[in-house]
């Protein structure tokens, strides 16, 4: 893919870069951990990105189980969450040879001085490298234009207002086919479509894809919608760590009814493996 390997000709190392370091928490004592919410990673009225946070949890989770990598991770957002200090508690509920199952949760205070839990998830962690490499799937990668046909935030010939602070954090390249909503003709489709990357050119690993899978824009603004789309839950399934390059996501939903739709995403990197799997429930605001 040599468009994609001039787009990111410059990549940060794993380990310095903004989402490494915005990501990482403090241990603080056994199963419990700091961390300052970066307002780099907010989306729409100040709220934090609920990808972003599972990649929090996910690295406490890392730090707290016997094996490193997340295989399952399935999240509940209880209420939204702001920048700033934030606790996680994790536990760990049972260790195996090949699968280690823990929980964890985040906690902030509101206004009042009072500890909120906002996110509670439950994964199971392994270790991707030990996985066998036989591969037997029908799915098969989105199809996508070639980067320099299509668009992202960077694109835009003005900073537009209310724009969220994550999109300069993000390397999105979106099919033109699924920006309808952008322009003021939704295709009416439930759909979405792009390249992905971080902004700084740092590789995908597994704590990224945590991230990848909720970071485009809602696949509500294709289908007419506007405003916030909050998570409600959201499951991820990392198949296999992911090759150097930029990735793929491929977003569709195919029922929106009682003011809830459904986000089904893939993610493939540049060999054309399916790295990650994730279904959301979220919630629809009405304007």
């Amino acid at each position: 893919m040599p468009e994609a390997a001039s787009a990111q000709a410059e990549r940060a190392t794993i380990g310095d870069s903004e989402f490494d370091r915005d990501t990482a928490v403090t241990r603080r004592e056994t199963g419990v951990y700091d961390i300052d919410l970066s307002p780099g990673w907010t989306i729409l009225k100040n709220a934090v990105n609920g990808g972003y946070l599972l990649a929090v949890l996910g690295r406490a989770l890392a730090d707290a189980l016997p094996h490193g990598d997340p295989f399952s991770i399935s999240a509940h957002y209880l209420t939204a969450s702001s920048p700033g200090p934030a606790v996680v508690r994790t536990e760990v509920i049972r260790t195996g040879r090949t699968l280690s199952t823990g929980q964890a949760s985040l906690f902030q205070h509101d206004e009042d001085g009072q500890e909120v839990e906002r996110i509670r998830v439950l994964a199971s962690y392994g270790d991707l490298d030990a996985l066998p490499d036989d591969v037997r799937t029908t799915a098969q990668p989105p199809v996508l234009p070639p980067m320099d046909q299509c668009f992202g935030p960077q694109d835009a010939p003005e900073r537009t207002p209310g724009r969220s602070a994550i999109a300069d954090r993000l390397f999105l390249k979106l099919d033109p086919s699924t920006l309808g909503w952008a322009l003021g003709a939704p295709s009416g489709k439930g759909e979405m479509r792009s390249w992905f990357g971080l902004a700084d050119g740092r590789d995908a690993d597994p704590f990224s894809l945590l991230l990848a899978v909720d970071a485009l824009p809602p696949t509500a603004f294709e289908i007419g919608l506007s405003g916030w789309v909050p998570t409600v839950e959201l499951t991820v399934h990392v198949r296999s760590r992911p090759a150097p390059g930029p990735l793929r996501v491929s977003i569709t939903t195919r029922n929106l009814a009682g003011g809830f739709l459904e986000e089904d995403a893939e993610v493939w990197d540049s060999t054309d493996r399916l790295v990650a799997q994730s279904r959301q429930l979220a919630s629809v605001r009405l304007n």
